[in-house]
């Protein structure tokens, strides 16, 4: 008896991202895209120097390589008072992502930890630090949901292994002078909690507590 094979046209097949990091340039500028399973986020910086030019971001529906992102936070929605905007995928996005590390997802900064004991934060209220890992990028982003204020970024690469995780700022928009510094930590993880221990961009003493955004 004949056996009958089927092929399957993979190509045809709608793409389904787990969770990519994306750039592109513009004048000069470049564009970094985080796309995980929900969440959005695109910043942008001078591609020469770092130096911060804007960042928005927030949950998405998806129809094929469109992206309907309701924003969280944008920090240029004073000039332009978008709280919403449609992204399609280009060509011109190239894919940067590198392995998985440890530690990947979206995280919530919920205290730090003080010689009395740990100090939490209510994560239901509207202001909000927030950290996105992935494939080896990171972004932390303090904005209020409430009216779409933006406190300040920084992001770049990063490793995490063994307990040790370590930034290198490619921007940051308190401070561009720390652009390229690199900022070794210890870290602990505890179930759905983050222990992040270390110093500062600005060389002071601190102990984090950060908690996974679901």
């Amino acid at each position: 008896m004949q056996k009958i094979q089927f092929f399957i046209p993979v190509l045809l097949l709608p793409l389904v991202l787990m969770g990519q990091v994306f750039s592109f340039t513009e004048a000069e500028k470049t564009h970094r895209v985080f796309v995980d399973d929900s969440y959005l986020v695109e910043t942008v910086f001078n591609t020469a120097d770092g130096d911060f030019v804007l960042s928005r971001g927030g949950f998405y529906t998806q129809e094929g390589n469109a992206y309907d992102v309701q924003f969280e936070f944008n920090s240029d929605f004073k000039k332009d008072s978008l709280s919403a905007k449609k992204y399609i995928r280009q060509t011109s996005w190239k894919d940067v992502s590198v392995s998985d590390q440890k530690l990947e997802g979206k995280w919530l900064m919920a205290g730090r930890v003080k010689p009395e004991g740990e100090q939490r934060r209510d994560l239901t209220r509207s202001r909000k630090t927030m950290k996105i890992l992935l494939n080896g990028y990171f972004q932390w982003i303090a904005f209020d949901t409430a009216n779409m204020s933006f406190k300040g970024t920084g992001g770049g690469t990063y490793t995490a292994e063994g307990g040790a995780y370590v930034e290198t700022l490619d921007y940051f928009s308190r401070d561009s002078k720390k652009v390229g510094k690199v900022l070794p930590f210890e870290y602990r993880r505890n179930e759905d909690d983050w222990y992040h221990k270390g110093f500062t961009s600005k060389g002071e003493p601190m102990h984090e507590i950060w908690h996974k955004r679901n």
